[in-house]
């Protein structure tokens, strides 16, 4: 066999190797889940993403649709309030979530977007009287499964 030809073929499979680790070291940093169905609020649906910077910080970007009003609860709450669940350090407020309802729709809309040094292992969302409580109550309205 000619070495002429070999030769590109060579180059050809170590910049498909080369790409091909890079892409699994990208997605090795970065996940997303979805939460499970609520009990509570049954029409939200919803997901995280989670993506590990340079820095060793986890960006985490929550999008929720159909999230009642709060204070359509029983019993009512004013808002609702995202939680990490980490390996060595428990259970984290990460912040409260931000509500909206569309232009031309009124289905309701809820998003956060942190950064926080803990690693997560599972989300909550939990409906509080308040965005600043350090344990969170007993109305989970949504939690996503252990994350990878």
């Amino acid at each position: 066999m000619n070495n002429n030809f070999c030769i590109p073929i060579i180059r050809k499979f170590r910049v498909a190797l080369i790409l091909t680790s890079c892409l699994f070291m990208i997605s090795a940093c970065a996940g997303s889940a979805r939460f499970n169905k609520s009990s509570i609020v049954p029409a939200a649906e919803g997901s995280v993403k989670i993506k590990k910077d340079n820095n060793n910080n986890y960006k985490i970007d929550i999008s929720i649709m159909r999230l009642a009003d709060p204070k359509r609860l029983q019993p009512p709450k004013n808002t609702y309030v995202a939680w990490i669940v980490t390996q060595d350090q428990g259970l984290k407020n990460i912040g409260r979530l931000h509500s909206s309802s569309g232009f031309l729709s009124k289905t309701m809309k809820a998003s956060l977007n942190t950064v926080t040094s803990l690693k997560p292992v599972r989300i909550l969302i939990t409906a509080e009287e308040n965005g600043s409580v350090q344990h969170p109550g007993s109305q989970v309205v949504l939690t996503t499964n252990t994350l990878k």
